[in-house]
């Protein structure tokens, strides 16, 4: 047994690598996408350490590239849910007892791997099966993943190290145990780090986890437990099962042992949840954590002293960086008058060179929307702009699912700035505009803050100082992750703490060790020294 009290490898954040022509990491990545592409895989369940396999194949498919068949995932039912909470229930107590370098030393070295021999591999699993480009790919399957994994074994670190004082004779102390039961981890199809941290931020404190990821996500979160594997995780930490939201809701939450929700989704999706949550109370053995990031309705505002270039490439970039398939893509913006033929003329030139296809071709900037119920929404609303009077294509527009499911990069003036698609989320590749007139800048505030239920992120642009300090203030709850002189999205682990408000989530904010704080329940030890042995007081002589 140990004596000593160790520190961790420095933290840093993950370089994020270039794929330039001729660059080693380029050729990896090539080589990988023609391996994955050559093989079809039949990706199990992993309950318990073991891979479980089922009758229900279901078929895997690029949404850039739906005639291509990657291979397929077994599908489960309820008695692989409740498999699944038994193996983690099983793992429980040995996985919490294990001494907290040892858990950090797991995921450090998963860390390592996924930076190392699995980078490759794990950015093709993304690219083929979420149709990212090679950067969003990049960015968020390794660096941002590399970085969870990273700093959260820092904050875990950092939250053990926080105690109480002690009097003379009395030596008090906090323990942060793991919480009471098993964690359920329900991740979505955008992110493959968010996948991994769902699951893994839970139990790097101790807990054992159920993780069910989004159906579309599945062919890289099988890359996702092979690196935990590898890296030494017990079996039954974390267990992948694949059902149906509802298959896996009906067991979870009516089981005692549900300690807490690690969720990042719909805002729809969350209310019920937690509404489940809340009527089944009186089943659970404790209160459970509820911890959920949701959906978002994220601006970019102008003010007139804004440099016009910076505004129309941060709209470019934060509307339309994969799809605008992130909770944070900039989705409205409010212009002045003044800086709008500028930045009319700079943003649509950009769009017209941005080139559209397969992520498997680097050139393109632009690729598939995730699905067809996800075409379907988005080109909905398009289509109904085509006709609404008082609205204005002024770039994209158009569509096809007969090979993938590709949408334009499509941009949308408005006269009124209430318009459907200023006010709901989309989760697409469209941008809504409204020009207001310079003078009336402050009354665009107020309806930029009245005109969402949403407060994930938002961006202000100006030169003059009296006018961000004031949009800050007047737009405090409006955003839980606030940018000036920058596009709302790309918030790194560690330097840009994530989450929001209102009908956004928890604002628990995933990168920092606030999160880590939902996954413990801390116990307060006192110990007396020299106890008393007679029950008076001085006060009573």
């Amino acid at each position: 047994m140990s004596n000593a009290l160790f520190n961790l490898p420095t933290t840093y954040n993950e370089p994020v690598l270039s794929y330039a022509k001729g660059s080693p990491e380029r050729e990896q990545l090539v080589a990988a996408l023609k391996a994955l592409k050559a093989k079809k895989v039949d990706i199990p369940m992993y309950i318990g350490g073991k891979e479980v396999f089922t009758s229900e194949k279901v078929d895997i498919r690029p949404p850039h590239e739906l005639k291509h068949k990657l291979g397929t995932y077994n599908k489960g039912e309820s008695k692989h849910v409740r498999q699944a909470i038994q193996a983690a229930l099983r793992a429980k107590s040995s996985w919490e007892s294990m001494p907290w370098q040892d858990r950090a030393a797991i995921f450090l070295r998963a860390a390592d791997l996924l930076s190392g021999p699995y980078r490759a591999t794990m950015n093709a699993a993304t690219m083929l099966g979420q149709s990212k480009n090679v950067f969003q790919a990049e960015i968020d399957a390794v660096a941002e993943w590399c970085d969870f994994l990273r700093f959260n074994a820092q904050f875990m670190q950092d939250l053990y190290m926080d105690q109480p004082i002690s009097d003379p004779g009395i030596w008090n102390r906090m323990e942060y145990r793991a919480l009471e039961g098993f964690v359920f981890a329900l991740s979505p199809f955008n992110f493959t780090s968010i996948a991994g941290n769902l699951s893994c931020a839970p139990a790097l404190m101790g807990n054992t986890v159920v993780w069910k990821p989004a159906e579309t996500q599945i062919y890289s979160a099988q890359i996702i437990m092979q690196v935990l594997m590898e890296a030494g995780l017990p079996d039954g930490v974390i267990n992948l099962i694949f059902v149906e939201g509802k298959t896996a809701g009906d067991v979870i939450f009516s089981h005692p042992d549900f300690a807490g929700l690690h969720f990042t989704g719909s805002t729809g999706v969350f209310r019920k949840l937690w509404q489940t949550i809340g009527d089944n109370l009186s089943i659970y053995k404790s209160y459970p954590r509820i911890v959920g990031e949701t959906g978002g309705k994220d601006f970019v505002i102008a003010h007139p002293s804004a440099d016009a270039e910076a505004v129309a490439v941060a709209l470019a970039r934060g509307a339309f960086e994969y799809q605008g398939q992130k909770c944070s893509a900039a989705s409205r913006a409010y212009i002045p008058e003044s800086l709008w033929p500028a930045i009319k003329k700079r943003l649509t030139a950009d769009l017209a060179t941005m080139k559209m296809g397969s992520p498997e071709k680097f050139e393109n900037f632009i690729n598939a929307v995730i699905d067809e119920k996800a075409f379907d929404k988005i080109t909905s609303y398009i289509s109904q702009a085509k006709k609404d009077k008082g609205v204005k294509i002024l770039a994209g527009g158009k569509f096809d699912k007969s090979q993938g499911y590709f949408i334009e990069p499509t941009v949308i003036q408005v006269n009124d700035p209430n318009y459907v698609t200023m006010c709901e989320e989309l989760f697409g590749p469209v941008l809504t505009l409204y020009v207001y007139k310079d003078a009336d800048y402050k009354k665009v505030l107020t309806l930029l803050d009245k005109t969402s239920p949403y407060a994930l992120t938002g961006a202000v642009f100006a030169i003059d100082r009296e006018a961000i300090n004031m949009t800050s203030e007047k737009l405090k709850h409006s955003a839980g992750n606030f940018y000036i002189n920058d596009k709302p999205t790309g918030a790194v682990v560690g330097q840009q703490p994530f989450g929001g408000g209102r009908a956004s989530g928890t604002n628990d904010k995933a990168g920092s060790i606030m999160n880590l704080y939902r996954w413990v329940s801390a116990r307060t030890i006192k110990e007396n020294f020299n106890p008393p042995k007679d029950y008076r007081y001085p006060f009573m002589g």
